[in-house]
């Protein structure tokens, strides 16, 4: 048992005062306890934030929306503006985790969700992002789940988050507040590749509070999907996934979103790629060609090779499945 104090915070600016070397906010808790119990993590001060004005989902006066940090995960998928403007963003959620786990989970805890590696939670065995200087296990390990992008000599580990692949796609902002004042992170620069610092897993400072999550105008409402496989059908990280967003003239392109999951330290996007596919026809060989490119560099550890041609046909799948307009709203 390790021990820790504990504090609720009613205001914001009380909250961020509190946050200090050693302590942690916590909401949901849906990965912070289990780090605590497997003593991955092991804060001196917990710092409860339920209680904030931060639950609440809002029109922006730029026609997008302003997603309060405390929004539950269910809460949001299940908002009118959400399914009805969004609905990329609701269809990723809802493929993520349980629905008990999405009843208490928060949208901005989702964001700061650590990786599911197996020798990131063993303390038995080396890992760089739990022990920088130590040396990561996977990558002559059992690395079946791991990264086949953007990884580095340090860390191979991948982000967990269904959510975060459709913020990624859908060019969210992330809204932070500090004893410093307030500041945005446009979403694509939240979240950080290994590198040689592989325990920093985003851009947040130590003593910044997500405040909330903001969506641009565009919804991609029409042509969507979220495609996510995995071992099995519910309660499973993702081994591919694919948020995938289109606008269409007819049968051209005029503008497109692809965002993966499941194969690096962060939600992966390639804007080189997906300009391959504007003012081009919506078919299986330009959709082929695009999945070819951004999985160009990719690269297999043995266990986890399968990867990449699973990601290749997975970007095929969503982008035919958005074009077919399955899911029009």
């Amino acid at each position: 048992m390790n021990p820790f104090s504990y504090t609720r915070a009613y205001g914001l600016d009380t909250a961020v005062e509190e946050k200090v070397d050693g302590a942690n906010f916590v909401a949901g808790g849906t990965n912070l306890i289990d780090l605590m119990k497997e003593n991955v993590t092991r804060p001196q001060h917990l710092i409860d934030i339920n209680h904030l004005p931060l639950q609440e989902i809002e029109e922006t006066e730029s026609g997008g929306l302003r997603m309060g940090a405390l929004m539950r995960n269910a809460d949001t998928a299940y908002h009118p503006l959400v399914e009805q403007r969004y609905p990329l963003l609701a269809k990723a959620i809802l493929a993520g985790a349980s629905p008990q786990l999405r009843n208490m989970a928060t949208d901005g805890g989702n964001l700061m969700q650590r990786t599911r590696c197996y020798y990131f939670y063993d303390t038995a065995t080396p890992c760089n992002k739990r022990e920088p200087g130590s040396g990561c296990s996977a990558i002559n390990g059992f690395n079946r789940i791991h990264a086949i992008l953007g990884h580095s000599e340090s860390c191979i580990a991948t982000h967990p988050s269904d959510m975060c692949v459709a913020l990624a796609a859908l060019d969210a902002t992330v809204h932070v507040k500090s004893k410093r004042g307030e500041r945005s992170i446009p979403f694509l620069e939240f979240h950080r590749l290994p590198g040689d610092t592989p325990h920093l897993d985003n851009t947040l400072q130590a003593d910044e509070l997500i405040t909330a999550i903001e969506l641009p105008a565009k919804g991609f409402a029409d042509h969507y999907t979220y495609v996510k496989i995995r071992d099995r059908q519910s309660y499973a990280f993702a081994l591919v996934s694919v948020a995938a967003a289109l606008e269409l003239d007819g049968t051209t392109i005029t503008d497109v979103r692809l965002a993966l999951g499941g194969v690096a330290h962060k939600p992966w996007r390639d804007m080189q790629a997906e300009n391959l596919l504007k003012g081009k026809q919506a078919t299986r060989e330009n959709f082929q060609q695009v999945a070819e490119s951004i999985l160009a560099n990719a690269q297999g550890f043995g266990h986890n090779t399968f990867k990449i041609e699973l990601a290749k046909r997975a970007i095929v799948r969503a982008l035919l499945e958005a074009t077919q307009n399955e899911h029009k709203s």
